[in-house]
């Protein structure tokens, strides 16, 4: 699979990445601070390794992740690059005020009305320092009803107007998502840590709406928030300590892949991409090396006979 033509950039890069992209949460400030340096190393190293597909947030570090992938790409030809970003939260400061547009605050609060959708755009743009977005997501929404009526409608206004290419959901739960799919116009969604090797839940409803809605799909989340990237040294799921079974589990993943001469982490990056209709993966990075080591699953050689076998040792789908 790969990325859809409007997710493309508009000026092919010669070996590029066709369906890997740099997930921005970590140069937010995700779980520790990064400095201004360190991001602009990962970023560099992405471009280094072919990625061109980019995905950030205001929800990330309150604007930092914006601003700081916006300056790291500052020099590099804007067409050949796909930006992301997404809307449904502002920005505040301390006091819970609203930051003025382009700023960067201390959290960030939800919105899920038709002003707070163009009031974020024109945030986004200033902290990325660009002319237009590619694709815009509606960011985990609390209430689909309220998305429904407020942000959904603006979303397709902006993209009718050619504001921004695309437009879609990111969630982490696959059952809103299905109904976005069902109920809206969207081009993709993203689904985080429910098509993996250990939590296959987004396979029972929303792969199978997305595929008849020719809606693609965009998995994040592919190390369930660590523990397929180390079950030892990063056991959790979720953002919470695993359990002893869940870790079992994966240490049980972690041996299959040794054994067929692949590192846990590679196939797990690799894994969203054979079920249809996932076109891409994006993966979070914070430095150099964790952009190297996720950019190599693309192309790593993966015997076809391991991935039943972590299918029988991982997760099944529920139904």
């Amino acid at each position: 699979m790969a990325f859809r033509a409007g997710l493309r950039p508009l000026t092919p890069t010669p070996g590029a990445s066709t369906a890997f992209g740099l997930g921005c949460a970590p140069i937010g400030n995700l779980y520790r601070p990064v400095a201004d340096e360190d991001a602009d190393a990962t970023v560099t190293a992405a471009l280094e390794h072919g990625i061109r597909f980019f995905d950030t947030a205001p929800h990330y570090g309150a604007g930092a992740s914006e601003r700081r992938l916006g300056r790291a790409l500052r020099d590099v030809d804007r067409d050949t690059l796909v930006i992301a970003t997404k809307v449904g939260r502002r920005i505040v400061d301390a006091a819970g005020e609203d930051v003025p547009s382009g700023g960067i605050g201390r959290d960030t609060v939800g919105d899920l009305t038709a002003d707070g959708v163009l009031r974020s755009v024109e945030g986004s743009l200033l902290r990325l320092g660009t002319d237009r977005i590619d694709l815009l997501y509606l960011h985990d929404p609390a209430d689909v009803d309220a998305a429904l009526r407020g942000v959904i409608p603006a979303l397709l206004r902006l993209r009718e107007q050619g504001v921004v290419r695309a437009v879609g959901v990111g969630m982490v739960w696959p059952e809103p998502l299905t109904r976005f799919v069902r109920e809206t116009d969207l081009d993709v969604v993203m689904v985080a840590g429910r098509t993996t090797l250990l939590d296959r839940t987004a396979e029972a409803e929303l792969l199978p709406a997305a595929r008849e809605r020719g809606v693609g799909v965009i998995a994040a989340g592919v190390y369930n928030s660590g523990i397929l990237a180390d079950p030892v040294g990063a056991p959790y799921f979720d953002y919470r300590e695993a359990s002893p079974e869940l870790r079992a589990r994966a240490l049980r993943l972690r041996e299959l892949c040794l054994a067929a001469g692949v590192e846990l982490p590679t196939v797990a990056a690799r894994y969203p991409l054979r079920r249809e209709p996932v076109e891409a993966v994006v993966v979070g990075a914070r430095t150099p090396e964790e952009v190297a080591a996720f950019a190599a699953a693309e192309t790593a050689d993966i015997p076809e006979g391991l991935w039943a076998e972590l299918e029988d040792a991982g997760a099944r789908v529920p139904g």
